[in-house]
């Protein structure tokens, strides 16, 4: 599993790229730039955000996802600000994958957190709490029967 607090774009791009095999030739005349430079792109640990789009784009692979899981795990946003007036768009649902899903409940299930604390952490509505609960631990159950 991927550790989300240590994110190197470079190298998931580069992850990415070797699964797909595009040829370097086409990703060149893509970005505009020379083989050397492509590849100094792999080795960057942090990216501006046009060239993630780019990347994002070329290999058909949400790169910024990274960066969200991150927020949504290490980062909870706060539920009410001071003066109640936000200019940015407030979204209304996080995106939880099954990595985040299992993320969470295996800090339920080792005692890490209870279901109180990982409700207010997260900021996960208790109802979908207990819904993957019953949902994932039943599926855990059915593989693995004793």
């Amino acid at each position: 599993m991927l550790d989300l607090k240590k994110i190197h774009i470079g190298r998931l791009i580069k992850a990415r790229h070797q699964e797909l095999n595009i040829p370097i030739d086409r990703i060149c005349r893509f970005f505009k730039l020379t083989e050397e430079e492509i590849l100094n792109m792999f080795k960057q640990k942090n990216m501006n955000s046009d060239d993630m789009l780019k990347w994002s784009k070329l290999l058909k692979y949400d790169f910024f996802r990274f960066y969200s899981q991150h927020l949504i795990l290490y980062a909870p946003q706060v539920k009410n600000s001071k003066n109640g007036n936000i200019a940015l768009p407030q979204f209304r649902k996080n995106i939880y994958t099954k990595d985040i899903i299992n993320f969470i409940l295996e800090e339920i299930n080792t005692g890490e957190k209870t279901r109180k604390e990982a409700v207010e952490y997260y900021g996960i509505p208790k109802t979908t709490l207990y819904k993957w609960i019953s949902k994932y631990n039943a599926d855990e159950n059915s593989e693995n029967p004793d």
